[in-house]
């Protein structure tokens, strides 16, 4: 059976300006309706992959396929599949929110009817009704990221470039355009972001790439990447000094709290190892207080790949 053509394809992708490479011959494989994370700290050289997938860039190398097609040979069809949400918002502010987006129906060359109806229940999925008739230029930074958003999907395209979308939004309004990536997950289409955020990554990608120094030094799962790092551990506390040193005679590899009467046994911090101490401690009669599993975040796994630390 014919595996599925990708959403997106790239093999080898090189970029250099000057004599400054800013990408190495990275591969990139997006299943179509899935999201795709390009994680790393600014100068990564993930914008310049968001502008060559996006054809408003040319790589030095590499065979590229977006929706099928070549950025270069195949412009007008790859602009025709994709929306591209950059770093800054390209909404004009003195129109209002639904100016703004007849606009851009028109420059699509939308029939009225049709982008009427687009337009009004884009307003609606971005929850922008009641700001509609507004200003632009009076809507607050999530509301106009939203916006921004929306305006990328009036020409109903199958795959969205977001190029660090949440950048400078304080933690409501960038919870807020979460929700509206979630939508577009929920309606089947292909996202490709890129952000230095580790958070926004583990909330909304399938998949994960850690670019560093135009490589892609990790990827995989969010939980896949978080396995490659050391540190997972179960941590117990216990009531009296009595049974903390029974229960360090009894988990012999933990390393211990004397002063919190706690151990932390090492593992993977998985059902297995949990189970395995829950039935240890029932076996031996110890009691503990409280039982809790520590597993690394995104960050460490940032700072254990890369040496340096993320947003």
């Amino acid at each position: 059976m014919p595996q599925p053509v990708p959403a997106i394809s790239v093999v080898g992708l090189r970029k250099s300006f000057g004599e400054h490479t800013v990408l190495d011959g990275i591969d990139i494989t997006v299943p179509a309706g899935s999201v795709y994370a390009l994680l790393g700290p600014n100068g990564a050289g993930k914008t310049t992959v968001v502008r060559i997938l996006s054809t408003l860039s040319v790589a030095d190398a590499g065979d590229i396929r977006v929706a099928g097609y070549d950025p270069v040979n195949q412009r007008d069809s790859v602009c025709a599949s994709i929306g591209v949400t950059g770093q800054f918002a390209a909404v004009d502010t003195q129109l209002t929110g639904r100016e703004n987006l007849h606009l851009v129906a028109r420059l699509l060359h939308l029939p009225k009817a049709q982008a009427r109806e687009r337009v009004e229940g884009l307003l609606t999925d971005f929850d922008l009704t009641d700001a509609a008739d507004r200003r632009v230029g009076e809507y607050s930074g999530g509301m106009t990221r939203r916006l921004d958003l929306a305006m990328t999907l009036v020409g109903r395209p199958s795959i969205i470039f977001l190029d660090e979308p949440t950048t400078g939004l304080d933690p409501r309004s960038r919870h807020a355009v979460w929700d509206a990536v979630r939508g577009l997950i929920a309606g089947g289409t292909t996202v490709f972001l890129t952000t230095q955020y580790l958070e926004e990554a583990d909330q909304l990608a399938d998949h994960i790439a850690v670019l560093d120094r135009g490589r892609i030094v990790a990827e995989g799962t969010a939980a896949e990447l978080k396995r490659r790092i050391p540190g997972a551990h179960i941590r117990l506390e216990f009531g009296d000094e009595a049974e903390f040193d029974r229960a360090r005679s009894v988990f012999t590899s933990a390393t211990t709290e004397s002063d919190a009467f706690a151990i932390s046994i090492p593992g993977t911090a998985g059902i297995d190892d949990l189970r395995s101490v829950l039935t240890t401690l029932d076996d031996t009669g110890i009691t503990a207080t409280a039982l809790s599993v520590h597993t690394p975040g995104l960050d460490d796994v940032f700072l254990a790949l890369t040496g340096r630390a993320a947003a």
